[in-house]
């Protein structure tokens, strides 16, 4: 598979301008405006020694992601207060020596966590907004070329031709402005591996297609408050594990008496076969890069468990030649999906074999 030079193993950052708040517990009419706790969150969470401190970790590149809403005052009007914190992260990464990912992480009209009454992918003008964004992005970066476009994140279960479409119409954009923009565009699904053989393919050395892996939901989300299932069972998971919880899992929460037929245990030859779509992808399409640009498990997790897990995840990668992007550095509180790898005053990763794992030298 090619190689995605510079952007071999890396971190996420969510919990700053994205996964501020728990939107799924506000009204319609507070999930839009900021308000000036926002700001001051903003502000003060995520500094310049993050950023080292990340790079201490042996990273290569961040994942930032970012909402719409935190950097778009109404359409075609933009936070300068908001994206000047953007601009001070992409200097302070060009000062550490890594490496950067935008990603959208929530469009208006695609929260990957809440249902919106108006969808991007049904909605002309939401989608002329996307684009025009991304447009401001190269205006503002234009000369720097180390700073790669993630177009969307976690696309919602819609039509694959909806998103080929106006991810089409987004590269075609900013191919206009800029030929040689590294540009990161997923699957639907939530970024499934199983939807990669729907993405849209492009004669384009710097296009980057992008999945993600939580697999077992039930493990990686395990008492999340966020997500019904998980939050129902409210069941501690191992990793390794002999798969009966898993199956409990599945009888209580979705009433299925007949998953995971032929398995005997959760481990490591289970997540072979979750993520054998993308290695296929990798297979069929070596003059392609493809890029792991999130996976993780919830903070409250036995970090023993939590190592076991990412060992696995990453060791398979590797096996495959697919560069990675854990996730996450740090979690607000707010954010109901913690999935945080330092500790959250000291900001230390949580353990020596942890740092190993995520480094890419073994489990």
């Amino acid at each position: 598979m090619k190689a995605f030079t510079g952007f071999e193993h890396g971190m996420g950052i969510g919990g700053w301008l994205t996964n501020y708040k728990r939107f799924n517990v506000l009204p319609d009419k507070w999930r839009g405006p900021l308000s000036p706790g926002d700001f001051e969150h903003f502000e003060t969470y995520i500094g310049e020694d993050d950023v080292r401190n990340i790079a201490s970790f042996g990273m290569d590149h961040i994942r930032l992601g970012f909402d719409q809403i935190v950097l778009e005052e109404q359409p075609g009007s933009y936070r300068e207060r908001t994206f000047a914190l953007i601009d001070a992260f992409v200097e302070w990464c060009e000062r550490a020596g890594v490496n950067v990912v935008l990603n959208l992480h929530k469009a208006v009209g695609n929260y990957c966590d809440i249902q919106e009454p108006v969808q991007l992918l049904d909605d002309q003008g939401l989608q002329d907004r996307f684009i025009a964004l991304w447009l401001e992005f190269e205006r503002r970066y234009h000369h720097k070329p180390a700073v790669a476009f993630e177009l969307l994140n976690e696309v919602r279960n819609v039509n694959p031709e909806q998103w080929n479409d106006l991810a089409g119409r987004a590269v075609a954009a900013l191919r206009a402005a800029n030929p040689t923009r590294k540009i990161v565009i997923g699957s639907t699904c939530w970024n499934s591996a199983d939807t990669l053989k729907h993405l849209r393919l492009y004669d384009d050395d710097a296009i980057i297609y992008t999945f993600h892996t939580y697999a077992p939901f039930a493990f990686t989300h395990q008492q999340g408050v966020l997500q019904a299932g998980p939050l129902y069972y409210n069941r501690k998971m191992a990793y390794p594990s002999a798969i009966e919880p898993y199956r409990d899992f599945e009888r209580f929460v979705n009433g299925n008496d007949k998953a995971y037929p032929g398995v005997e245990r959760m481990d490591k030859a289970w997540m072979r076969g979750s993520l054998q779509p993308a290695f296929d992808f990798a297979a069929a399409h070596p003059d392609k890069i493809l890029w792991c640009g999130e996976f993780g498990t919830i903070r409250h997790c036995r970090t023993a468990y939590r190592e076991n897990w990412m060992g696995d995840v990453i060791s398979l990668l590797k096996e495959h030649d697919i560069p990675y992007c854990v996730w996450n550095y740090l979690s607000t509180p707010n954010d109901g999906n913690r999935f945080s790898l330092v500790d959250d005053d000291r900001r230390q990763i949580l353990s020596p074999r942890l740092l190993d794992i995520i480094q890419g030298k073994g489990p």
